[in-house]
C-alpha cells in the first residue's frame, strides 16, 4: 500500500475523529442532565447494606445460577452462538427483566437485595482473576504487527466508535445522566464503552470456526488487543477523573503513585515472574506453592490500583499482561485458572449483571429510541469504521467485512467495563440497562453475519486473506 494513500487514509479515519472528540467535549460543557429520580433509585439500590444471610440460601443461590446458564449456554449452542453469550443471556433473565416480571415472589425470596452484596463479592474475585486470564491471553507481539492494515484498522476501531460513542453523548446526557457527572466524564466514559472489542470472546469464535491461525484471525486478534489495552486505559483515566472529587489520595498522588507503580510492574515484577516458567520447565507442571504464588501476585497487583483510587481489575490485567508467554506455559497456567473462574465465578458475575439491568427501564416514554441511537452509533463506529479502515488498506471486501462483524464483538467485556460505570455513577441504571442490550445483541450478531459474509465451504476451505504460519 502506498506511504502516501495510508497516511490519507490514517488522517481521515483517525485524525478527524481524534478532532471531532474535541470539538464534542467543548460542545457538551454547557450542558445538564435534568433531574430525574434515578439517583435516588440507584442509591436505594446500592444501600441496602450488607446484612446477615443463610450460608444455604447463598448455596441456593449459587446452584440456580449455575444451573440456568449451563442450561441457556447449551440451548445457544445449538443456535451456533458461543456458550459464553448464553451465560449472559442467562443473568439477564434471572434478574427483574424475566423473573422479576414473571415472578416478582420467586425473585424477591430467591434473590433478596441484601444478598447482592455476597454475590458481588464472589463476582468481583471471579473478574479480578478473568482479567488476569485475559492479561496473559494477551501477546505484546502481536501488538506490534507491522501490516498497514493492523496499524490503520486498529487505531480506527477505536478511534471511529469513540468518536461517535461521544456525538450520542451530546443527546443522551441531558437526557438520561445522573446529576452531578460531568459530561466529560460521560462522554469519554461512552466513547470507551463504545471502542472495545471482547478479545476473549472473539478469540473464542475464531478457534471455533479455524480461523485464529489466518491472516484475517492474526489482523483481529491484534486490533482487539490494541482495543483492550487502550479502553482500559482511558477507564482509568476515567475513574480516576470521577474519584478524585471524593478520592482519599490528592491527585498528583494518584497519578505519581500509578507511574510508580506501572515502572515497578514493568521493570521489577516481570522479572521476578520468569521464575515461575522456569519452576514450569524444571518440573514440568506448576506446583502448588507457585499456583499459590501467582495468586498473591494477582491479588497484590489488584489491591495497589484499587488503594491508587483506579480500580483492582487494572491491576489483575497488568500482571496478566507482564506474566511469560510462551505457548505451554501460558496453556498450563490458564488450565489451572480457567475451569473455577468459567464454571462458577463468571456466571455469577453475569447473574449480578442481571439483576442490575432492568428491560423494563427502557420501556415507553421513547426510551427505546435511546437504546436505538445506543445500538446504531455501536454497530456503525466499529463495524463500519473496520470495513472502511480494512477495504482503504487493501483488503478484500469480504475480509474488510469480516473483519468489520469480528470487531463488533463485544460480549463479556463491555459488561465488566458497564459495571465499572455503574459502580462509579458516570452512567444511569437506564445507560446501563440499554448498553447491556447492545453488549448482547452486537455479540448475538457475530456469528450470523460472519456466515453471511463467509458460507460454511469457504470457512472450511479458507480465506481469500490467506494463512499464516
Amino acid at each position: 500500500m502506498p506511504v502516501r494513500k495510508l497516511v490519507f487514509a490514517y488522517i481521515l479515519l483517525v485524525g478527524v475523529p481524534i478532532l471531532c472528540l474535541f470539538g464534542v467535549l467543548e460542545a457538551g460543557r454547557g450542558l445538564v442532565p435534568a433531574a430525574a429520580p434515578v439517583i435516588a433509585e440507584k442509591a436505594a439500590e446500592a444501600g441496602h447494606g450488607a446484612i446477615p444471610l443463610a450460608l444455604s440460601k447463598l448455596v441456593l443461590q449459587i446452584g440456580v445460577i449455575l444451573i440456568v446458564a449451563r442450561l441457556v449456554g447449551l440451548l445457544f449452542q445449538k443456535i451456533k452462538q458461543p456458550q459464553v453469550v448464553g451465560e449472559m443471556a442467562a443473568g439477564i433473565l434471572l434478574g427483574p427483566s424475566l423473573l422479576g416480571w414473571a415472578a416478582p415472589g420467586v425473585s424477591a425470596a430467591l434473590f433478596p437485595p441484601a444478598s447482592l452484596d455476597y454475590l458481588n463479592a464472589f463476582s468481583q474475585l471471579g473478574l479480578v482473576l478473568f482479567m488476569f486470564l485475559v492479561g496473559l491471553s494477551l501477546n505484546t507481539k502481536d501488538l506490534r504487527e507491522d501490516s498497514h492494515a493492523a496499524v490503520l484498522t486498529s487505531h480506527v476501531s477505536i478511534a471511529a466508535p469513540f468518536c461517535l460513542g461521544s456525538v450520542a453523548a451530546l443527546f443522551l446526557f441531558p437526557r438520561l445522566s445522573n446529576q452531578g457527572v460531568t459530561f466529560t466524564g460521560f462522554a469519554l466514559f461512552m466513547g470507551s464503552a463504545m471502542s472495545i472489542t471482547a478479545f476473549p470472546v472473539l478469540a473464542r469464535i475464531l478457534a471455533e470456526r479455524n480461523l485464529l491461525r489466518t491472516k484475517l484471525g492474526s489482523l483481529a486478534i491484534a486490533c482487539a488487543a490494541v482495543d483492550d489495552v487502550t479502553g482500559w486505559c482511558v477507564l482509568a483515566y476515567i475513574v480516576v477523573l470521577i474519584r478524585i472529587s471524593h478520592a482519599p489520595l490528592p491527585l498528583w498522588l494518584t497519578i505519581g503513585g500509578s507511574l510508580t507503580y506501572v515502572l515497578v510492574m514493568l521493570l521489577g515484577v516481570k522479572r521476578m515472574v520468569r521464575w515461575f516458567e522456569r519452576s514450569y520447565q524444571k518440573h514440568g507442571r506448576l506446583t502448588d506453592n507457585a499456583i499459590a504464588g501467582i495468586i498473591l501476585l494477582v491479588l497484590a497487583s489488584a489491591l495497589c490500583t484499587e488503594s491508587l483510587g483506579i480500580h483492582l481489575l487494572f491491576g489483575a490485567f497488568l500482571l496478566g499482561v507482564i506474566m511469560p508467554k510462551s505457548a505451554d506455559f501460558v496453556d498450563h497456567l490458564k488450565q489451572k485458572f480457567e475451569s473455577l473462574t468459567v464454571a462458577l465465578l463468571l456466571p455469577l458475575f453475569f447473574a449480578y449483571t442481571g439483576l442490575r439491568t432492568s428491560v423494563g427501564r427502557i420501556a415507553g416514554h421513547g426510551m427505546w429510541v435511546y437504546a436505538v441511537v445506543i445500538l446504531l452509533v455501536a454497530v456503525t463506529g466499529k463495524l463500519g469504521g473496520c470495513l472502511a479502515a480494512g477495504r482503504l488498506a487493501g483488503m478484500p471486501w469480504r475480509d474488510a467485512a469480516a473483519l468489520g462483524v469480528l470487531m463488533n464483538t463485544r460480549g463479556l467485556m463491555q459488561l465488566i467495563i458497564l459495571n465499572v460505570g455503574l459502580d462509579i455513577g458516570v452512567i444511569s441504571p437506564e445507560v446501563f440497562s440499554m448498553m447491556v442490550v447492545m453488549a448482547l445483541v452486537t455479540t448475538f450478531m457475530t456469528t450470523p453475519l460472519l456466515d453471511l459474509v463467509y458460507r460454511a465451504p469457504q470457512l472450511q476451505g479458507g480465506l481469500t486473506a490467506g494463512r499464516v504460519a
